[in-house]
């Protein structure tokens, strides 16, 4: 006798992958589904994995492990993004394509969910060990990506050079200029000039509609950001031109604070010149996991998965948690910040 479900598949024992099922069967008993329906959507419709050798500059080549998740594309192709990252795996590749199934579905956009991952620290590699890997990567997936099929976008630690990586070598394997087979790509290559700041755009407009209603409005509310890519960066930019006072940011490295304000388009110049915040000098260091529990109104979680959980929500003071991460806030965490009345 066959079973009728899934088991045993790599990805079911990810804390991550965990985590976007738990939240799929809450939501599914909220709404009444049945029992088959919460089976089908817990598993992606389709999992690539590939090996990618790339010949580093000393001559040693080196296989990086990279996924790609089909999660469903009922209402249309397979769209999310690509990240670079020595902590991604397989489950969260997998949570990640759950996710933008839901995301996808709930905006109206005519785009199934998927997502891309290497497990590749990308500060390590050089500028052309950099294009080696990019190109192999979407290379190994080409047969299943496509304009009306699958279309690639960044994530953490990928780009619009990434995204031109992407486009060139899968058009030079069709044989013609396939347009839409990333988004992102620099404009001059057919991309759009304002995709680069729309998410951070997104968080905090979230956050500003929810400040109306929570905190009487927006001017002079505390903020921190965890997280200082391309979302949180312009979260963090247009949350300080609207009126409010970002006191704290961080990246990989660490993070800074200043209870009088940080001047937010000075860290951007200081992160660009140094890769990381932590060099900005009008301002006292602090860890990422400070950074979550400072009283502020505002709380950005824009770097991770999992960083809010059972273990700090108790200490996470914001009353507003406009998320620029995916998962940043686990479903215990969710619990927690509800009955303390934070909106996340």
């Amino acid at each position: 006798m066959v079973s009728a479900t899934v088991t045993g598949a790599p990805y079911e024992t990810d804390p991550v992958y965990q985590m976007a099922v738990r939240q799929l069967k809450d939501v599914a008993e909220i709404l009444g589904l049945p029992d088959e329906v919460v089976e089908v959507l817990r598993h992606p419709q389709r999992l690539l994995q590939v090996k990618i050798p790339v010949r580093l500059e000393s001559g040693k080549t080196v296989v990086f492990i990279g996924w790609r998740s089909q999660h469903n594309s009922a209402l249309g192709p397979y769209k999310g993004g690509v990240r670079y990252h020595p902590n991604v795996s397989v489950g969260e590749v997998v949570a990640l394509s759950m996710w933008m199934t839901w995301k996808n579905s709930l905006s109206q956009l005519p785009f199934g969910g998927g997502k891309g991952g290497v497990k590749v620290d990308p500060s390590q590699l050089s500028q052309r060990e950099l294009e080696e890997l990019s190109r192999k990567y979407f290379a190994a997936i080409s047969r299943i990506v496509g304009e009306d099929i699958d279309i690639p976008a960044p994530d953490v630690y990928t780009n619009p050079q990434t995204m031109a990586w992407f486009f060139d070598e899968y058009s030079k394997m069709v044989g013609y200029p396939a347009w839409g087979v990333v988004t992102a790509k620099p404009y001059q290559i057919g991309g759009l000039k304002v995709r680069i700041i729309s998410t951070g755009y997104g968080v905090a407009l979230v956050a500003r509609e929810a400040a109306k209603k929570v905190l009487n409005g927006l001017e002079g509310k505390t903020v921190a950001v965890q997280g200082f890519g391309n979302v949180g960066r312009y979260a963090a930019l247009y949350l300080s031109e609207w009126g409010a006072k970002v006191v704290a940011v961080s990246d990989s490295k660490g993070g800074i604070y200043n209870s009088n304000g940080l001047d937010v388009k000075k860290v951007m110049e200081v992160k660009d010149k140094t890769r990381s915040v932590i060099n900005y000098k009008d301002a006292k260091r602090i860890t990422n996991e400070e950074l979550l529990e400072l009283g502020v109104d505002i709380l950005v979680p824009a770097a991770i998965e999992n960083v809010i959980t059972e273990k700090n929500a108790d200490k996470v003071k914001a009353k507003i948690i406009s998320e620029g991460a995916n998962g940043p806030v686990t479903p215990e965490a969710d619990e927690i910040l509800a009955r303390k009345g934070a909106i996340a």
